[in-house]
């Protein structure tokens, strides 16, 4: 059989074994067993409105934000229950396809910048609930979002049922047995609405997440995202949660506050938007999930106890600044993280063994010292504290020189930063 023929069939099956993954909800009805109320919150712990709603003072979910990818910005849908320009025509089916999918009611491909992959896994009851919110309580807006113009090849969608039928798997999270409720809960949350992967895990040639669940090593391993870098979620003791108690982990993300550490740039937004909002019983629940993964990349290291480490803390304390770096963090970084870099808790993240400070990637760091940052305004945490800018204030080489002494002073021990990398992300941040 010639070549040819051999990749049109291999094709054919593709797309045959894809639309056969698809779940039926047609002729479903909700009436009558869908919660309206439930409905919202898992809403909330889907974090719908984050990328569905174009800014602070634009219509919720009305669509229109941009959201950056590597082929171009890719402008969020209207979805609110508008006739014209959102999802007033919907059908349950409709929007089971939509949001499970990735394929609209007018069987357009969805770009995967909507996280379908992980959605795919939310049960049918889950998706009823979100389907009556919808309808019923959110506002219509007939608010026409910008049109999403792809450079060719990536405009071209017809196509994505390729990439969708080798990188998806199209079926609801079923419960593993050798694990209690909790944990499947947790699981489920994660791999779900929480859809965490789309950021935590490593992407492929394809820009597809390279797993699923926590049967890869690579799920949750951290991955470097729209100039932030996700943080590794899995039980490695330096960048990742080993360090971490799941109390810490469940205040971090109802507080923004945990692990010693503060949330910044994208995770900031989940916390603000949705997992502030989540009961205490789901919190716990992804908190004991994340716990259970085993180590990944386990690059860096955190010995607090070395002698070493004792002289140098003092050499900062006294002034001895031999260190490249040294004087910057005293005189910049000191008055609020402290010389010894214990920080202030609930205030100002210690930096002495942070997770984030010894991640493998740097990019988030970096970005930090450029731009600023504020802590999240939660309802338990009503005041933000600020950290300025330093892009003004700091050459590359000093940005550099500072953050490597942090990624390796008080035990910490991570790779240096480079002043290219400071350079590079600088010019990708200007306006």
């Amino acid at each position: 059989m010639p070549p040819v023929v051999l990749i049109r069939v291999g094709l054919i099956l593709l797309v045959n074994v894809a639309m056969c993954a698809l779940p039926s909800l047609a002729g479903a009805d909700p009436s009558g067993r869908a919660d309206v109320n439930r409905g919202a919150y898992l809403a909330r712990a889907g974090d719908c409105v984050a990328c569905h709603t174009a800014g602070p003072q634009a219509r919720p979910f009305a669509g229109g934000k941009p959201l950056n990818s590597p082929f171009g910005k890719i402008y969020s849908s209207n979805i609110t229950p508008d006739l014209v320009n959102g999802i007033g025509r919907y059908t349950l089916y409709d929007f089971s396809r939509a949001v499970r999918n990735g394929i609209d009611k007018e069987g357009s491909r969805l770009y995967p910048a909507m996280p379908y992959p992980s959605f795919a896994k939310i049960s049918d009851e889950d998706i009823r609930d979100l389907y009556a919110y919808f309808m019923t309580e959110v506002r219509p807006s007939d608010y026409k979002p910008p049109e999403t113009k792809l450079p060719f090849p990536f405009n071209i969608r017809w196509d994505l049922i390729f990439w969708d039928a080798v990188f998806v798997k199209h079926e609801p999270y079923k419960p593993r047995n050798d694990r209690d409720a909790q944990w499947n809960r947790g699981a489920y949350l994660v791999q779900s609405l929480g859809h965490c992967g789309t950021c935590h895990t490593p992407r492929g040639f394809a820009f597809q997440e390279q797993a699923y669940t926590e049967s890869s090593p690579l799920y949750l391993s951290g991955n470097a995202l729209d100039n932030w870098f996700a943080p590794n979620l899995t039980g490695n003791t330096a960048s990742g949660l080993g360090r971490w108690s799941e109390d810490d982990i469940a205040s971090f993300l109802a507080t923004g506050h945990g692990g010693q550490t503060t949330a910044f740039g994208s995770m900031g937004e989940v916390i603000e938007n949705s997992t502030q909002y989540l009961h205490k019983d789901d919190l716990g629940a992804i908190a004991y999930y994340l716990k259970s993964l085993p180590a990944h990349g386990e690059t860096a290291a955190y010995k607090p106890d070395l002698p070493e480490v004792a002289k140098a803390s003092l050499a900062l304390i006294t002034g001895e600044f031999e260190r490249p770096g040294a004087g910057l963090y005293h005189n910049f970084c000191a008055k609020c993280h402290k010389e010894t870099g214990d920080g202030e808790e609930g205030k100002f993240p210690k930096l002495a063994g942070n997770s984030s400070v010894l991640a493998e990637d740097a990019t988030s760091l970096i970005r930090l010292l450029l731009e600023g940052s504020k802590t999240v305004q939660t309802t338990k945490e009503p005041k933000p504290e600020e950290m300025p800018a330093f892009s003004g204030k700091f050459s590359d080489r000093q940005i550099a020189d500072v953050l490597s002494f942090i990624r390796n002073s008080w035990g910490n021990g991570a790779k240096r930063v480079t002043p290219r990398e400071v350079a590079l992300l600088r010019h990708k941040l200007r306006p």
